[in-house]
């Protein structure tokens, strides 16, 4: 079984936090991704929102950097949840992305802020040009 996931998107509202019964830290946000294409000769443009879970050190300066607006590079893995409504009854369900890794991205003409002492490199949406997928691309 294969299960990856890459976004590349920016924040719709500011990181919550909380913990885990163990002490885990767990921020949760929202992303908003963009996508273009063309239809004949004219440009179509559409948005996707995803939730995000991450855990530990991660959700920690997440919570801490990040905030409504920031771009990011999410790598992770499609989650679904299912649990019962208390207040209908019914069953319930959720697909979100459980990040593996949250990468700050830098907006063009700006630096990284923050100083959590991370040597990550700086990405901009420029060195994630969209390209055709060939056959060769795919793992399996």
């Amino acid at each position: 079984m294969y299960n990856k996931v890459i976004l590349v998107g920016n924040l719709v509202r500011d990181p919550e936090t909380r913990f885990t019964p163990q002490g885990t830290q767990v921020a949760t946000f929202s992303i908003a991704v963009n996508r273009v294409y063309k239809v004949g000769d004219e440009k179509k443009e559409e948005v996707s929102y995803f939730d995000i879970v991450v855990f530990g050190k991660q959700a920690e300066i997440t919570s801490q950097y990040l905030g409504k607006g920031s771009s990011v590079l999410v790598d992770g893995r499609l989650n679904q949840r299912r649990w019962d409504d208390k207040e209908t009854g019914q069953k319930r369900s959720k697909v979100e992305i459980v990040a593996e890794v949250v990468r700050f991205m830098s907006k063009k003409g700006q630096t990284q802020g923050g100083s959590h002492g991370s040597s990550e490199p700086e990405y901009s949406d420029s060195d994630f040009t969209p390209r055709e997928v060939t056959e060769d691309d795919v793992p399996f």
